[in-house]
C-alpha cells in the first residue's frame, strides 16, 4: 500500500505520541509498504531520518508546553500532494490543525483516513490551570474523530468509553515494546556506581514527560516514604519539561538525566529497580511496557498499559484509580522486599514478550486496508 502518515510531533521530539508513530511508520517500511510522512517544520530538525519526509508545513509551539509544537492548516497544499501521490489510505495521528486539514483534504478527495487517539487533552487542560475548557476540548476531540472512517486506540478501556462518548467507529490497535532494546541484560553496574549506589540500594526510575499533568508529586511522596527506610535510596528522572525546574530545585538530591532514546534509556531502564508511574492523564503509557520488558517492578494506578498487561501483585502493582495512599504503601512494599520485586520483574518481562512490534504493525496495515471512505452529512 501507499500509505499517508500525518503528524504534529516526530523524533526528534522525544514523547509517547512521536515514538508511537516513528515505530509504525517504520515498521510499514519494513513490510514493503510505501510510506509518506507530512509534519511540522521541527526546531532541531535530523537529517537522519529512518522514513523520508515528503512534506514538511510552518509549525508554532505549544502554549505553556515548549519543545512541542503544532502544525499550521495546510489543506489546499495536501490536496496537490495527494492528487500528484494518491495515498490508499490516511492515518492521523494528531488532533491539529494540520490533522483538521488532512480530514478534510481525504474527503473532498474520497480518501479513507483513520486517526489515532493518542493524548487526553481534554485532561491536560486542567493541570494548566484550563480547567473551564475541559468540556469543549472533549467536544472537539469527539468531531474531529467522527470525520474518520476508524478512530485507533491502544486498550479495549479506552475503546470502550469513546464508543459509549459517540465517537463513532473505534478500533484496537495494541501498542508494541521492542523486548530486544528494553532488556534485564542491560542492567549497568558502572551506571548505577555513578548514581552512587551498589546493588543492594534502591534506585527508584521516573522516565517521561517531566509535567504538571504527570502526577509528580505523589511520586516525590511515594519515594521520600521509601527514602525514611532507606536513606540510601536514590531517585533517577529520565526526560525534561516545564516542571523539571522547580522540582530540580525541591529535590536536591534527585538525580536528572535529561531526555535520553534507545541503548542509552534501556540501559538507564534496566539499571533502576522500580519503576514509579503514577500519572493518571495517559490514553496508554508506553513507559510501563518499557519497564516491564526491562524486568523492572512498577507501580501504576488501574487503568491504561498497566491494566491491559500487569497482574497485580503478580507482575506488577496495580492501584485502583486517584488511591494515593495506595500508590505510597505499594511502592514502599516493593521497596522492602527485593525478592518480591525480582519475582515481578520476571513475571512482568514474560508478560510483555509478545508485543511484538513487527505484529502490531501488520495490524495496522490489515486495518488501513479494510478501511472506506467516511461519508459526512
Amino acid at each position: 500500500m501507499h500509505v499517508a502518515i500525518v503528524t504534529e510531533t516526530y523524533p526528534p521530539e522525544i514523547n509517547g505520541v512521536a515514538l508511537t508513530v516513528q515505530s509504525l511508520a517504520v515498521g510499514l517500511t519494513a513490510l514493503g509498504h510505501r510510506v509518506q510522512l507530512i509534519r511540522p517544520r521541527q526546531l532541531q530538525d535530523s537529517h537522519e531520518a529512518a522514513v523520508e519526509i515528503d512534506m514538511q508545513v510552518r509549525g508554532a509551539g505549544i502554549p505553556r508546553y515548549p519543545g512541542l509544537r503544532f502544525g499550521l492548516p495546510a489543506r489546499r497544499r495536501l490536496q496537490r500532494l495527494w492528487r500528484a501521490q494518491r495515498p490508499d489510505a490516511i492515518y492521523v495521528a494528531t488532533e491539529g490543525p494540520l490533522g483538521l486539514s488532512a480530514l478534510r483534504a481525504a474527503h473532498t478527495l474520497g480518501i479513507a483516513a483513520s486517526t489515532g487517539f493518542h493524548t487526553r487533552f481534554d485532561e491536560f487542560a486542567r493541570h494548566y490551570g484550563l480547567g473551564f475548557l475541559t468540556p469543549l476540548i472533549f467536544a472537539w476531540l469527539r468531531r474531529f474523530h467522527r470525520r474518520a472512517a476508524a478512530t485507533l486506540v491502544p486498550t479495549d478501556e479506552l475503546a470502550g468509553f469513546l464508543r459509549e462518548q459517540g465517537f463513532g467507529e473505534v478500533r484496537l490497535l495494541q501498542r508494541a515494546v521492542d523486548t530486544r532494546l528494553f532488556d534485564p541484560a542491560r542492567r549497568d553496574a558502572s551506571l548505577r556506581a555513578r548514581w552512587g549506589v551498589d546493588d543492594n540500594d534502591l534506585v527508584a526510575v521516573y522516565v517521561g514527560r517531566i509535567a504538571p499533568e504527570k502526577n509528580l508529586q505523589l511520586c516525590v511522596r511515594a519515594f521520600r516514604a521509601i527514602q525514611s527506610e532507606y536513606p540510601r535510596a536514590r531517585y533517577v528522572w529520565i526526560g525534561d519539561g516545564p516542571a523539571r525546574a522547580e522540582l530540580a530545585a525541591a529535590n536536591p538530591d534527585f538525580i536528572f538525566c535529561g531526555c535520553l532514546r534507545d541503548e542509552a534509556l534501556a540501559r538507564h531502564f534496566a539499571s533502576g529497580d522500580l519503576f514509579l508511574f503514577g500519572s493518571l492523564s495517559e490514553t496508554f503509557g508506553n513507559v510501563t511496557l518499557e519497564a516491564m520488558a526491562s524486568g523492572v517492578a512498577t507501580v501504576a494506578f488501574d487503568y491504561g498499559a498497566a491494566r491491559e498487561h500487569i497482574s497485580d501483585r503478580r507482575s506488577g502493582r496495580r492501584i485502583a484509580a486517584a488511591d494515593a495512599s495506595g500508590f505510597v504503601d505499594a511502592a514502599q512494599e516493593l521497596a522492602r522486599d527485593a525478592g518480591v520485586r525480582r519475582q515481578m520483574a520476571s513475571a512482568a518481562r514474560e508478560a510483555v514478550l509478545t508485543l511484538d512490534p513487527r505484529s502490531v504493525t501488520e495490524h495496522f496495515a490489515q486495518i488501513l486496508a479494510s478501511l472506506q471512505p467516511r461519508k459526512l452529512s
